[in-house]
């Protein structure tokens, strides 16, 4: 959510934001509301100060008619401030909503565009491999290995259901490990967050109203959340932090949920999309400063090229188009990774700052040491998502007997160093 004061200061900026996000709201109305709103708040004080010196009139009335006379003038206050107090509710209701829907400023280096074919490419790394043999999909080696079994995930899960088995899993295992291992060493607070998170958490992190057509939720209000930005980001929901602990840095595990409503008809097979899966989730919140967002923004980002360098996987670098962007990103970064068989990358990583944004709905602040209250600023990025990442790991590993080796950085984690049948 953005300040009303910095929206009443630069209207045409937002409307900018609004053009380039594709997000249709009308910022002249949204102003004529607050003006509305305002103008009622200072009405409906006004006619409270006005019954206070009432009953104090009342109090030192001398005579029955006197006081008569101003129990009166009161009832007709009463009457007309039932008015105004509806009126309040009923604009304050459509003003909260608009405010929830007016999309952050991307940043100046942030290029036009309507989707993520339109992203840029920043960076590449990694040696993509030549196959002097006929190569498999990620299906088929899971298959040929028995690495995945999708038809009885479809017949217990439904559509996107799979479960993986032996290696497959064991691999996920030790790539949690190896990425936990890695983000402490880098300062990060372990976390296990919850999946199950209530309607303010949904709000504050802007996954609602937005995307609720994207989230599960239960029959009693809660939702099932995409990632464990939502609980980790409303872990300090509510309260004021101290400069001098900034910036706190979370490392968030846990299972997440997607409806992929909106992705008919795409990568139906395999484990690309899925309903539910595991990620590793970095979370920070930093001082209201923007180099400090920029600075930590680059950071998060090398940490995840880092988890994919270690397991040796080609990728690249994209800078996402003001059209690929949520709500309330500032910037994003994607990172895509190889994959042989489809001959392109595939996103597996996003990393984004989003200024105040998220803390603005969720009340986190904290105090300078000038004694100033300021509301933080939020970042964060995908550590790893597993089981997605299986499929370049497999693919860009696959021998021509049909065994697939392991990355060197994970078999310490592992008792094994290749997967291989008989």
């Amino acid at each position: 959510m953005l300040d009303i004061k910095y929206i009443k200061e630069n209207p045409d900026k937002i409307k900018g934001a609004c053009r380039k996000k594709k997000v249709n709201i009308n910022i002249d109305a949204l102003l004529e509301l607050y003006e509305k709103r305002k103008q009622l708040i200072q009405s409906i004080e006004n006619k409270s100060a006005m019954k206070n010196q009432a009953n104090k009139r009342i109090q030192e009335a001398k005579t029955k008619e006197d006081r008569e006379a101003v129990i009166a003038q009161m009832r007709e206050l009463d009457k007309n401030s039932d008015k105004e107090d509806e009126e309040y509710k009923k604009i304050n209701e459509e003003f909260e909503k608009l405010m929830l829907l007016v999309p952050n400023v991307p940043d100046e280096s942030v290029p036009d565009g309507d989707s993520d074919a339109d992203n840029v490419e920043v960076k590449k790394w990694g040696k993509i491999p030549e196959f002097k043999f006929p190569i498999k999909d990620h299906v088929g080696l899971a298959k040929d290995l028995d690495l995945v079994d999708f038809e009885r995930g479809t017949k217990v899960v439904g559509f996107r259901g799979y479960f993986l088995r032996r290696e497959a899993f064991l691999i996920c295992m030790a790539i949690w490990q190896y990425a936990t291992d890695l983000l402490m060493k880098k300062g990060f607070i372990p976390m296990g967050a919850p999946s199950l998170v209530n309607e303010e958490a949904m709000t504050g992190t802007g996954y609602l109203p937005q995307s609720k057509d994207e989230v599960y939720n239960t029959h009693d209000g809660m939702y099932l959340a995409g990632t464990s930005e939502v609980s980790v980001m409303s872990y300090h929901s509510n309260e004021t932090l101290k400069e001098e602990d900034l910036p706190i840095k979370y490392m968030g595990f846990s299972p997440c949920f997607r409806t992929e409503i909106g992705s008919y008809g795409k990568d139906t097979q395999g484990i690309y999309r899925v309903h539910e899966f595991m990620k590793i989730e970095q979370v920070v919140l930093c001082k209201n400063d923007k180099e400090e967002s920029v600075r930590l923004h680059e950071e998060i980002t090398k940490n995840a090229e880092e988890i994919l360098q270690g397991l040796n996987i080609p990728y690249h670098v994209v800078l996402n188009c003001a059209g690929d962007l949520g709500l309330g990103q500032v910037k994003k970064y994607d990172i895509e990774c190889w994959i042989p068989s489809k001959n392109k990358y595939g996103e597996t990583h996003s990393s984004s700052y989003f200024f105040d944004f998220q803390t603005r709905r969720l009340n986190i602040r904290y105090k300078t040491k000038n004694g100033e209250t300021k509301f933080t600023h939020s970042l964060n990025n995908t550590g790893i998502a597993t089981p997605r990442i299986l499929i370049p790991l497999l693919e860009n590993n696959q021998q021509k007997d049909g065994s697939i080796k392991i990355p060197k950085v994970l078999h310490k984690y592992l008792g094994f160093k290749e997967i291989k049948r008989k």
